[in-house]
């Protein structure tokens, strides 16, 4: 099984392996998509919902950093919950939970502010807590995955491994925006709004296919963690190998917490870029600048679909530092060269030159295997559930103020400084990595 895994050569060879694979993973994986493409039909596009709704820049910030703190403490606490009634039911009860949350969603629409005499509930209050609730499934994903291919996969092939299955879970993400793009062709509204019907769908049925088919017997992501109380310990035994990059990508990532929630609001009101383009036998196709958005994020995702696996292959030859350098600049740069690249440019429509910068961004996922392979490869065999937990629990803590930073200057000081201050932040993660990161050494 490590052989046949580590031999993924691109996008391809993971589907045509994908119907030979075990049956609780191929339980996981459908599920994976299927939340995947709800999250993805969502997520990026909330915070001009949260516009809609009568929020402001600085109410998309707090958002943001309330997905942080959910991304830092929910893999812990849903690691007690799959402890203690089992993995099976814990995954069918979190689906459930996360569809749930996506009818909030949709409520919040149709929902009136309520006066509370001393406070105000805006119907934006409702996608907050939608939040809380969307995003359990994903609470038990990432460190039993980390573990699971770390145990299935050479030492010297981890790259591979996760190239693997980050290919087939970003198929995911590559069709989402495009079927929002279809859905708000011409407005964000009413179109989003069956957008969220469709995530209410993926959800429930993701949640029910990977009841029926998980066998529960053989599993063992529930195990990896072992509760609250393990943290410090935990924390205390990550590997020495792994202290420069959680320094690094900390800075990174928290300068892209910075700016994320608000990349689409450049695109549709800094810009407000929209797309008209001639379809053969159909005609003239012209996109909101809601929908172009989707369109960018698609694209974004096509470029990382097909250069995580090459990449992959350069790393086993080159080094994976290098791979995980090239991901660090990428997300860095990005924000100055979104916020500034369409007055600097000139001679170049707007449309194509975002075309060109989001493909660019695309590039950060190329490293995105390698960096996986680096967190997990100093990890003792039977450890990675744990070591990437702690991991991912250090840096989503750190990164959790990010979001309401970036939210506070974009709305009382000015998005260009916003997104100049999270470049010059991730800048300096990535020269830290340079100087003092540390190369992978085939760990047993």
């Amino acid at each position: 099984m490590a052989q046949q895994r580590a031999e993924v050569a691109g996008p391809l060879d993971t589907f045509r392996q994908f119907f030979s694979l075990q049956r609780d993973v191929l339980a996981l994986s459908l599920a994976m998509f299927a939340f995947s493409l709800g999250f993805q039909m969502t997520n990026r596009f909330l915070p001009e919902y949260l516009f809609y709704l009568g929020a402001g820049g600085f109410v998309v910030g707090l958002f943001a950093t309330l997905g942080n703190v959910i991304g830092a403490v929910y893999p812990y606490y849903g690691g007690v919950v799959s402890d203690r009634v089992g993995s099976r039911y814990a995954l069918t009860v979190f689906g459930f939970v996360s569809a749930f949350g996506f009818v909030i969603w949709l409520a919040a629409d149709f929902l009136p502010a309520v006066d509370l005499g001393v406070v105000v509930l805006e119907p934006w209050v409702w996608v907050f807590a939608g939040l809380l609730l969307a995003q359990c499934w994903k609470s038990l994903g990432i460190g039993g995955h980390y573990a699971i291919v770390k145990q299935a996969t050479e030492p010297d092939r981890l790259a591979r491994g996760f190239a693997s299955t980050e290919t087939f879970r970003r198929t995911a993400f590559l069709l989402a925006p495009l079927i929002v793009a279809v859905l708000v062709a011409d407005e964000l509204i009413p179109g989003f709004l069956w957008v969220l019907v469709l995530a209410i769908v993926f959800a429930v049925l993701g949640t029910i296919a990977q009841h029926w088919l998980y066998e529960a017997d053989e599993d063992t992501v529930g195990k990896e963690f072992e509760g609250v109380s393990q943290i410090v310990d935990d924390l205390r035994a990550l590997p020495d190998a792994l202290r420069p990059l959680l320094v690094a990508d900390t800075f990174v990532r928290f300068a892209n917490g910075m700016v994320y929630a608000f990349f689409i609001l450049v695109v549709t009101q800094l810009m407000q870029v929209g797309l008209t383009a001639t379809v053969p036998v159909y005609g003239t196709v012209s996109l909101s600048p809601a929908a172009f958005f989707g369109v960018l994020l698609s694209i974004e995702m096509l470029v990382a679909l097909l250069t995580m696996a090459p990449a992959a292959k350069i790393a086993e030859r080159v080094g994976l530092k290098p791979v995980v350098g090239l991901g660090f600049f990428v997300y860095a740069i990005f924000p100055v060269l979104l916020i500034f690249g369409p007055g600097v440019v000139t001679g170049v429509d707007d449309t194509w030159l975002l075309v060109a910068l989001f493909a660019f961004s695309g590039l950060r996922f190329a490293g995105l295997p390698a960096h996986k392979a680096l967190i997990v490869g100093p990890a003792e065999r039977g450890a990675g559930g744990r070591v990437t937990g702690s991991y991912y629990f250090v840096r989503g803590a750190i990164v959790i103020p990010s979001g309401v930073l970036g939210g506070f200057l974009w709305e009382f000081v000015s998005p260009e400084l916003s997104f100049t201050i999270a470049t010059a932040v991730g800048l300096i993660g990535v020269a830290y990595f340079v100087l003092f990161g540390e190369e992978f050494e085939a760990y047993a």
